[in-house]
């Protein structure tokens, strides 16, 4: 968890919801672990609007969290730091 993109995930989180980020393992992510196993030294985060009932008939995601999503995804890619 100490690493530099998760820092960045973490400081404009605060910055962008106005509180800490929680990290938690969800069923979500599938695709981190496809591309970790094949590419184990990637650092990566899964982020995402808010969903209720994924993958079935009533999946349905909040609007404004598809918005607050952007402004996060814009605010860690304008920090992420150059190697």
């Amino acid at each position: 968890l100490g690493t530099e993109i998760n820092k960045v995930c973490m400081d404009q989180y605060e910055k962008v919801y106005g509180s800490p980020m929680k990290i938690m393992a969800t069923h979500g992510g599938l695709e981190c672990a496809i591309m970790g196993a094949k590419y184990p030294n990637w650092e990566m985060a899964s982020i995402g609007p808010t969903i209720k009932y994924p993958h079935s008939p009533d999946e349905k995601v909040n609007i404004a969290s598809v918005a607050r999503t952007w402004e996060y995804l814009k605010a860690v890619l304008a920090n992420i730091p150059n190697k």
